[in-house]
């Protein structure tokens, strides 16, 4: 597959959009931060762990007064994590990309026998040249065979013998839970198969996609996992797994503080979940590109009660209708987008609130996004449950495909 070139620049010193793990320095904390007097930003969609026996645990004698404590063994962790890296870091890869004018690295990791490795987009993008370095000694080309901008994946075919291939076992992502420990393994800065540890922040964020609609704004990428394991540049495209050593996630961002030319890790890192993956790979290894649902609308960000007030809302819970594209599945089922003045500029009042889709509560767009990419494929109907005017309403959508391939 030919990629279109885009100039790829030094990881340690690049600039790029989408806060890229691999090749970012940093984002400004006002992208999180948002005064809600302000109109929010806009996302676009057109667009178990296991439990401890009771020997695992040391039990702290509480005092009067006190709650007793259960502090995990640590001796059993620091041998879980080591057994965890010897089983699992020899199929953890370093990956070079070099250009005309430049180069860049990242991480990735084998997914089978057939010499395929999973990576993000933005690692390989632009590049002339790609070199696969295993924990062995063996480097080696490799050839980008598909990408998906949508979720900043890739795959890389290279030729070896079996032999030198450790593929990893995909775990279910949504089986996650918040405060679960996790290990990210990568390439930092050029220091090959280094291993961090932290949990599960949240589930089910949204990062804007790298590849931009019709209109000029982004796509947005849904179900990614939050993390404060210790990812930096160079991390990109390399695993994020759970203590089973189950690959849960695939490291692509971080946001950072401190600006362009001091950036700093601030403890939240963002991974593409392993099911987004299990859905886009096996077409990318054809060589053919995925397609996303498509709903064809623009939604607000979570709102604030005094947005929900302003906007003439009966409540701040769900997705509320921004824009819809004109011609798109959502227009064609008749969605109302915001279109009145209000006193805040750019926040218009007037559109459809979604509370539900097929049954299911959302609280925020990010859930509707995450519903339709892991369920639902173009030409499926879904099923939206929607205040208009203070009234309840359902109205059904086919999906479409993601404009602009």
């Amino acid at each position: 597959m030919k990629i279109r070139k885009y100039r790829v620049w030094l990881v340690i010193s690049v600039l790029m959009v989408a806060m890229l793990a691999c090749s970012i320095p940093g984002l400004a904390l006002e992208f999180f931060n948002r005064n809600e007097t302000q109109a929010p930003s806009v996302q676009t969609e057109d667009v178990g762990i296991p439990q401890n026996e009771e020997t695992s645990e040391t039990r702290a004698t509480p005092t009067p007064g006190q709650t007793t404590i259960f502090i995990p063994d640590e001796v059993l962790l620091q041998d879980a994590l080591v057994q965890l890296y010897e089983n699992v870091g020899k199929g953890v890869v370093s990956i070079q990309v070099f250009s005309a004018n430049s180069s860049g690295l990242g991480s990735g990791f084998v997914i089978d026998k057939e010499g395929h490795i999973v990576t993000n987009y933005h690692v390989v993008d632009g590049a002339d040249e790609v070199e696969v370095h295993f924990p062995s000694g063996l480097k080696v080309f490799g050839d980008v065979i598909g990408v998906d901008l949508d979720s900043d994946l890739a795959v890389i075919q290279v030729d070896v013998d079996p032999d030198q291939l450790f593929p990893l076992t995909l775990g279910d992502s949504d089986q996650l839970r918040v405060g679960q420990t996790v290990v990210a393994i990568g390439n930092p800065y050029g220091y090959t198969g280094t291993m961090t540890l932290g949990i599960v922040s949240a589930r089910g964020r949204t990062l804007e996609s790298i590849r931009q609609t019709e209109s000029g704004n982004f796509f947005s990428a849904g179900d990614l996992i939050q993390t404060d394991a210790n990812i930096n540049p160079g991390n990109s495209g390399g695993p994020l797994l759970n203590l089973n050593g189950e690959v849960i996630g695939i490291n692509r961002a971080i946001q950072t503080s401190g600006g362009i030319t001091n950036p700093a890790n601030t403890g939240i890192g963002f991974a593409v979940s392993s099911n987004i993956l299990r859905l886009v790979v096996p077409t990318l290894k054809e060589g053919e590109t995925y397609e996303y649902p498509y709903l064809g609308l623009s939604s607000y960000d979570s709102l604030t009660l005094t947005q929900a007030e302003i906007l003439n809302l009966d409540q701040a819970i769900g997705a509320y209708v921004a824009q819809v594209v004109d011609g798109g599945p959502s227009d064609q089922a008749g969605l109302r987008e915001g279109d009145q003045p209000t006193e805040v500029f750019g926040l218009l009042a007037g559109g459809d609130l979604i509370v539900a889709v097929d049954g299911r509560e959302i609280l925020e767009f990010s859930e509707l996004l995450s519903y339709l990419i892991l369920n639902k494929q173009p030409g499926d109907t879904i099923d939206l449950t929607v205040l208009r005017d203070g009234e309840e309403m359902t109205i059904t959508v086919t999906l479409g495909e993601r404009p602009g391939k």
